[in-house]
């Protein structure tokens, strides 16, 4: 499991856990507030290293599609430590860490890519 699995997995039962285990809000919102840490942290650790010709573009693609991540990320933050509406903070942030499953598959799609240019691929 990489790092970045594991940190949107501990958001997931954080995001889970009022319903699951009947913590405080107070609490469950201080814990979902770390998981988020833990995935901006996993997200910024990614790094840039696509600069192979036709890799490039896709890399540019995903480094933008991360950073838009990020900013989703960074903008929820205070609602979830302020907002009334938890329910409606728990689909969003539940809907995000869709996008971001969806942006770790495409990095590793990418990285595939990369080996398989390396390897010469199956022809």
């Amino acid at each position: 499991m990489t790092a970045t699995s594991a940190a949107l997995l501990r958001l997931q039962h954080a995001l889970d856990a009022p319903y699951a285990e009947g913590i405080s809000l107070g609490n469950w919102r201080w814990v979902v507030r770390q998981r988020m840490a833990g995935v901006r942290d996993s997200l910024v650790a990614e790094g840039e290293h696509w600069s192979d010709g036709w890799l490039a573009a896709r890399g540019g693609a995903i480094l933008r599609e991360r950073n838009a991540l990020l900013t989703r990320l960074a903008a929820m933050g205070p609602a979830v430590l302020e907002s009334p509406e938890v329910d409606r903070i728990r689909a969003d942030l539940k809907r995000l860490l869709v996008d971001i499953s969806h942006h770790v598959q495409r990095l590793h799609d990418l990285a595939y890519d990369e080996v398989e240019l390396e390897l010469g691929g199956s022809e």
